[in-house]
């Protein structure tokens, strides 16, 4: 489904109808994987979900502005359930979006909705020391790895019993036609703790 922030909402991108075709392709392709995908914009506004995103946060109560469909940044931060999904939800999922968050202001602080995302950490005293004291000793503890979600491997407490508690592993992607949007793609490949492990060799790569 595409929101409709990639129609040129309040704090979305305006795009021409080409884009929005396009966009709606990427979307038919999100639709058809099996793991939590999700396309968003620099203000981490969700343009893009597939079903098996909205089922990883199917029990999330309503929020009037932090619900995973909207802004998966205030839903991490600001939603009270996202711990319930989002396992060590602190250390492993706030700090590092907390990260991206500054890094984003640097690049766009004129930004409003920016702005005002900052000014919800300010008036969340928890929050803001997270962000103005812990913050700057996990970056220097992390090192540059605290600026990419790729690869990382963050623990997830699954809905659906056959994961249960498990772990995800984030694969961002940017093709050329999202990058001329400013658009990300996210993918969540959650581990299926139940299965055995695969033999040696299987899944075959091949790099030529």
């Amino acid at each position: 489904m595409v929101s409709d922030a990639a129609t040129g909402g309040p704090c979305g991108p305006a795009a021409d109808p080409a884009a929005q075709a396009y966009l709606r392709d990427y979307a038919t392709m999100l639709y058809a994987l099996p793991f939590p995908s999700l396309v968003i914009d620099h203000r981490w506004d969700v343009l893009i979900a597939n079903s098996a995103y909205d089922s990883l946060f199917q029990g999330v109560r309503p929020h009037p502005t932090a619900m995973p469909r909207h802004n998966f940044l205030r839903f991490v931060l600001f939603h009270p359930d996202a711990a319930s999904v989002l396992a060590e939800h602190e250390t492993s999922w706030c700090l590092p979006l907390l990260a991206q968050f500054s890094s984003a202001v640097d690049t766009h602080g004129q930004d409003r909705c920016l702005q005002a995302i900052r000014r919800d950490i300010a008036a969340d005293p928890l929050m803001n020391a997270a962000y103005q004291q812990g913050l700057p000793h996990w970056i220097e503890a992390v090192g540059a790895h605290a600026l990419d979600h790729d690869g990382a491997v963050r623990p997830l407490h699954h809905p659906d019993h056959e994961h249960g508690r498990t772990t995800c592993r984030i694969i961002t992607e940017t093709p050329s036609a999202l990058a001329e949007l400013g658009l990300t793609r996210l993918t969540l490949v959650v581990r299926d703790t139940g299965a055995p492990a695969p033999r040696r060799g299987t899944p075959h790569l091949r790099i030529v």
